[in-house]
């Protein structure tokens, strides 16, 4: 006994089909190629204590450590908290064509920040450290937007993110 489907159905299911393996073939071009990839550092975070210098991380995220700093071995790292309804700092300079270690929490609520005409994209969860490294290559000041619903305000989220020349680029602190 033969099962019998019917035409229209089986155009569907290649149809189906084919855009499910287009969209395998892609991930797996853009993982393997353009080097894109879902962050990866698992760090664990007391968001209630981020603010407290006996906090895990020693106090990274306390308000005089927030900012760009470069760390011991060169890299430089710009730490932010995103609260309601605001990214901390609201203002950040960072020099174009120069790998950038983003370190971000929440104080209270998942977040996310979309840097646009960028690769920057990501959430912040509370209880974790979001950590990713990007590139700006654009000069110009761009917004930092939160892209997940955080409550009333949430349209008011905003910070600011200032793409420099290498030359115009004066860093604050030296070493965290």
């Amino acid at each position: 006994m033969s099962i019998h489907i019917d035409p229209l159905e089986k155009k569907w299911i290649i149809m189906t089909s084919v855009i499910v393996l287009l969209t395998w073939v892609l991930i797996i071009y853009y993982a393997a190629v353009e080097n894109v990839h879902p962050p990866s550092n698992v760090e664990v975070i007391d968001s209630a204590h981020l603010h407290l210098a006996s906090g895990v991380g020693g106090g990274e995220f306390m308000e005089d450590k927030l900012g760009v700093h470069r760390d011991a071995d060169g890299t430089l790292v710009v730490t932010m908290v995103a609260a309601r309804y605001g990214f901390y700092p609201q203002h950040v300079e960072v020099p174009i064509n120069t790998p950038i270690k983003f370190r971000m929490a929440s104080f209270d609520v998942l977040h996310g920040v979309l840097i646009p005409f960028s690769n920057m994209n990501t959430m912040i969860v509370p209880g974790y450290v979001s950590e990713l490294t990007t590139n700006f290559t654009r000069l110009g000041d761009f917004p930092v937007i939160c892209d997940e619903y955080c409550g009333l305000a949430h349209a008011y989220m905003y910070g600011m993110i200032k793409i420099v020349p290498k030359d115009d680029f004066k860093l604050t602190a030296e070493v965290h």
